[in-house]
């Protein structure tokens, strides 16, 4: 799943792809880099990030998706109108970081759209969500938040063979309790569901390599932390260097099966 923000203030590439032309140009090469999903996203979720208004949100993903037409997408968001009118310009799945708890009508739309949803764990809100995470147990909280959070969806009308789950990866947590949820990450296979991760270039990368105050990490960290999820169950792995992703992602899979080609 290749990222494509929009936005002027995500943590990694805010104000890159403001421009929809340059949004779009950029959409192609990482499906020509090997994304398998494009990734939409017009309001940022980073740590303190302020919400912006359905209509905001709107107007930078639209024309995006309109010229990305034909193209495997699928929209960021927590809002059901804007949900909405990207399944009509083509969206296949819904990513919501509020795992339906933002938006009461998001529900009904995913289902009626007969989309794809990803629902992810996410403590508190992004403006205040790194404030102080506490857990017992980050793995056993998580997985019980996302059981839940799968039966509700279920009971909606969203088919759960629609579904995949996705631990939230520094949406309220500390970097020890990321590299945690990484190291337990096959844990959360006890759902049935796919798993998503996206861990990339995000601080606790950066953390890990010594550099206490970081808020980015490199693209090195983001790969391998990438193959390390992936070793441990993550059937998607969400990412803004897809070609590096990719081919790290095809020599680890290659070892796994002991051959070249499946």
């Amino acid at each position: 799943m290749g990222v494509l923000n929009v936005t002027p203030d995500s943590f990694s590439d805010g104000g890159l792809f403001v421009d929809p032309a340059e949004a779009v140009a950029h959409g192609l090469c990482l499906v020509a880099e090997g994304a398998g999903l494009v990734d939409v996203g017009g309001e940022s979720t980073r740590p303190g990030a302020e919400p912006v208004s359905a209509k905001e949100e709107l107007a930078r993903v639209e024309p995006v998706l309109e010229a990305l037409r034909g193209v495997p997408v699928s929209i960021d968001t927590a809002k059901a109108e804007v949900a909405r009118r990207a399944l009509e310009l083509g969206a296949e799945l819904v990513n919501d970081v509020t795992a339906l708890r933002g938006d009461p009508a998001l529900a009904e739309v995913v289902a009626d759209g007969d989309a794809f949803l990803c629902l992810m764990h996410m403590q508190g809100e992004p403006r205040t969500m790194q404030a102080a995470p506490k857990y017992d147990d980050v793995l056993g909280d998580v997985l019980a938040f996302l059981e839940e959070r799968l039966a509700f969806a279920v009971e909606c009308g969203i088919q759960e063979e629609r579904i995949c789950i996705d631990p939230g990866i520094g949406f309220g947590k500390t970097p020890d309790q990321n590299l945690e949820l990484l190291r337990r990450l096959d844990e959360l296979l006890v759902l049935g569901r796919p798993v998503l991760v996206g861990v990339s270039r995000k601080s606790t990368l950066g953390r890990v390599l010594g550099d206490a105050t970081a808020t980015t990490g490199s693209v090195a960290a983001s790969v391998a932390a990438a193959v390390a999820a992936f070793s441990r169950g993550a059937s998607i792995v969400r990412a803004h260097d897809v070609r590096e992703t990719v081919e790290a992602l095809a020599v680890a899979a290659a070892v796994e099966r002991g051959r070249i080609t499946s």
